[in-house]
């Protein structure tokens, strides 16, 4: 785990995390504890499409499973109601 403290940063500002973001996601430690993470961009979106990928593979299981069903809000409304 690459860490970087608060007091650092606040004294070097960003600069203090440039060396250590080139080997993965900066934990940023306030009062002795992981406060924050800081990616790299491409990181960020690595993590933002692979989140993409899961809920549509999450999707498709219920589907294939029957979780899921087709219809209107309303009907879903009217169905909700009848309970």
């Amino acid at each position: 785990m690459v860490t970087a403290a608060v007091s650092e940063i606040k004294r070097k500002g960003l600069t203090a995390l440039d060396g250590a973001l080139a080997e993965g996601p900066v934990y940023v430690i306030r009062k002795n504890r992981p406060a924050y993470v800081v990616l790299t961009c491409e990181a960020y979106e690595a993590l933002e499409e692979a989140a993409t990928v899961a809920r549509v593979e999450a999707s498709e299981e219920d589907l294939r499973a029957g979780r899921a069903h087709s219809g209107s809000a309303d009907a879903l409304m009217a169905a909700l109601a009848e309970d």
